[in-house]
């Protein structure tokens, strides 16, 4: 449990001034379109109902991508909604708390939620998820990264669950795509061991590095707080390679890594997934803080290339929740996706039909890109990524990036 809440603790200074507040009060948030229950499955609101954490760690998570995913259907609630239905957020903070988040569940449920929203997390998420999918709802993660969200964990019934986040295996081909472009034919690849995300993400841009004929030629791993991280800098700067691959949370080990690796005399190109987004953990010093890349959903610099994310980021701005990293936009396309397959079966909300149609989206267009799902995947592949640069102590956006295809894991 401790390497749990060690892993729990990534990116807390994501928060920076999200909190609570992105997802309303502790236990209920704002309806978007005011209406009250008792409607049925085919009128009124179309419910989402939304067990999230608004009080401890995930809340750095699930708060950004509530909070676009509101913004997101307010926009189309003020174009008509859908079918003329609005849609309609009901939200219960489940504090982390296994009992109280399967409570949460159930009582969203039974007050007429359509669609259940979960934790950015799947464990934490597994007690809701498990009582949306067992009332046959569609049951959403705006940004599980993944493959856990699905029949691989849930059986069967998983064929109700999908997460809008990008899935490990795709991402780290996109970081594979970028090191090909790049040139970088030999890879250092460090991976933190505390989360199942930062260990497939490495693995998977090892499979397709390799693949397309680059060389790893040394691996390293750690685990967050361990206290092993200068020995691992102390190793990774006695190699030589075209560039050390991070998968890696934002707590001190990665800021400590950073500096290690340059204030030894190393200046090797850093690349690493979207666990490393954001300009709050990097080192103050220029000099450390240089030749960084890294892959992400949106860029929060004011320079993304698509008019509509950044549309989306000043509006967070205005509500008084700007966003650190690039993980916001995941809400925001859950409901673009959402909205798709509600018109694809003709208004209905029933959770079969609803994942039967999200399972067949490809290239489907959101806010955040066009996405695909399979019956592998419920977990998003086929985004467009932002490559970020972290020049001289700026980040900015460099390019887009595509993977081609997951890569295996």
């Amino acid at each position: 449990m401790k390497v749990r809440w060690r892993a729990l603790l990534l990116l807390t200074a994501i928060v920076l001034t999200l909190g609570a507040a992105a997802c309303g009060g502790d236990d209920n948030g704002g309806s978007d379109s005011g209406a009250a229950g008792g409607q049925t499955a085919e009128k009124g609101p179309i419910v989402i109902g939304a067990a999230v954490d608004q009080t401890k760690l995930m809340k750095f998570f699930d708060g950004p991508a509530l909070a676009a995913a509101q913004i997101r259907a307010q926009e189309i609630n003020a174009q008509g909604g859908v079918d003329g239905r609005k849609l309609e957020f009901r939200v219960k903070n489940t504090r982390l708390d296994p009992e109280r988040t399967r409570a949460a569940a159930l009582s969203l449920a039974d007050d007429g939620a359509q669609v259940m929203w979960v934790t950015c997390d799947v464990d934490w998420a597994t007690p809701s998820a498990q009582v949306g999918i067992t009332k046959g709802l569609l049951t959403v993660a705006p940004c599980i990264g993944t493959d856990q969200m699905g029949p691989k964990r849930f059986g069967d019934k998983g064929k109700l669950a999908y997460s809008f986040g990008n899935v490990a295996q795709d991402e780290g081909a996109a970081m594979a795509a970028v090191a090909k472009k790049k040139g970088w034919k030999t890879a250092t690849v460090v991976a933190d061991k505390s989360i199942a995300y930062t260990q497939n993400v490495c693995d998977a841009f090892t499979n397709r590095f390799e693949e397309d004929g680059g060389k790893v030629s040394a691996r390293e791993t750690f685990t967050e707080g361990d206290g092993t991280i200068g020995r691992v800098v102390s190793r990774v700067n006695s190699g030589n390679s075209d560039t050390i691959v991070m998968c890696a949370t934002t707590q001190k080990d990665l800021p400590a890594f950073v500096s290690g690796v340059r204030t030894g005399g190393n200046d090797t190109p850093i690349l690493g997934p979207w666990s490393i987004d954001g300009a709050f953990w990097l080192p103050k010093s220029k000099s450390v803080s240089n030749n960084i890349y890294y892959t992400t959903f949106a860029s929060t610099y004011g320079d993304d290339p698509d008019q509509k994310v950044q549309a989306l980021i000043d509006k967070l701005k205005e509500s008084g929740n700007p966003p650190a990293t690039g993980g916001f936009v995941t809400g925001a396309a859950a409901v673009d996706g959402l909205v798709a397959a509600i018109k694809e079966n003709g208004g209905s909300t029933d959770g079969a039909k609803l994942a039967a149609s999200m399972e067949k989206f490809k290239d489907m267009s959101t806010v955040s890109g066009p996405i695909s799902f399979s019956p592998e995947f419920h977990t998003v592949f086929g985004r467009d990524y932002r490559l970020i640069e972290v020049k001289n102590g700026k980040p900015a956006f460099q390019e887009l990036v595509k993977a081609g295809s997951p890569a295996t894991l």
